[in-house]
């Protein structure tokens, strides 16, 4: 069984609409979406927004239903000035930006002790991903680095500094978490981001005008990847 978190009802909403054969369960809080994608069964649950949410629910889907492995997917704001609204991004590595251990130790900005800087994704899993940039798809798809942190990045000027430090290509709230949690826990994890705003000081604005399009695109290019 796969399993996939996302952080928000956008996210969500555009998952379950392609979804067949679905099912819920109830743990603590939470609801489980289960049912298939294409001809995959999958474990689907919302996290709500942030690291703590997502490391939270990564490790109640991994112990509840021993999933082969762990994807997420949503909508994230565009650092590269390249990526455009819809584009996609996957991430090969991640990096949690607002961990920072420098002033104590002397170590770098995001790098976690016994971690490291960046949290690795399946390499596999984003193989397989480039299978599907074969076909004409009508957006751009980008695999690199995503920057997570417990804060919505709406200033230019830090996003310039992420992205000049991280190399990153966009900024998100969970994707770090997940990954680390399943790199601990020896789970495949993948991550997979729609740009829903780009760096241009509106940052706010056009989330909330795009997001549920980023949302859908993230979930298309999932069905692909799954088919």
């Amino acid at each position: 069984m796969t399993g996939i978190i996302v952080a928000t009802d956008q996210e969500l909403s555009a998952l379950t609409e392609i979804m067949t054969g679905t099912k819920k369960l109830q743990i603590h809080d939470m609801t489980f979406y289960l049912g298939k994608i294409n001809s995959t069964d999958i474990v689907l649950t919302k996290c709500g927004i942030g690291k703590v949410n997502a490391a939270r629910t990564s490790q109640i889907i991994i112990d509840k239903f021993c999933v082969e492995k762990l994807i997420n997917i949503g909508a994230a704001g565009a650092l590269n000035k390249a990526l455009k609204i819809k584009d996609i991004v996957i991430a090969n590595k991640l990096v949690q930006y607002d961990f920072d251990l420098s002033s104590l130790d002397g170590t770098e900005k995001g790098e976690i002790p016994k971690i490291g800087k960046y949290i690795y994704t399946d390499s596999e899993l984003v193989k397989q991903c480039k299978k599907i940039l074969l076909d004409n798809l009508d957006y751009n798809v980008t695999i690199g680095t995503i920057a997570s942190a417990d804060r919505f990045c709406s200033d230019i000027n830090e996003g310039e500094q992420i992205r000049e430090y991280f190399d990153a290509e966009c900024v998100e709230m969970e994707g770090a978490a997940i990954a680390q949690v399943c790199m601990l826990d020896n789970i495949p994890c993948l991550i997979i981001r729609g740009i829903s705003d780009t760096p241009n000081g509106n940052n706010k604005t056009d989330y909330y005008a795009y997001c549920n399009i980023a949302a859908k695109q993230a979930a298309s290019f999932l069905s692909k990847f799954l088919d």
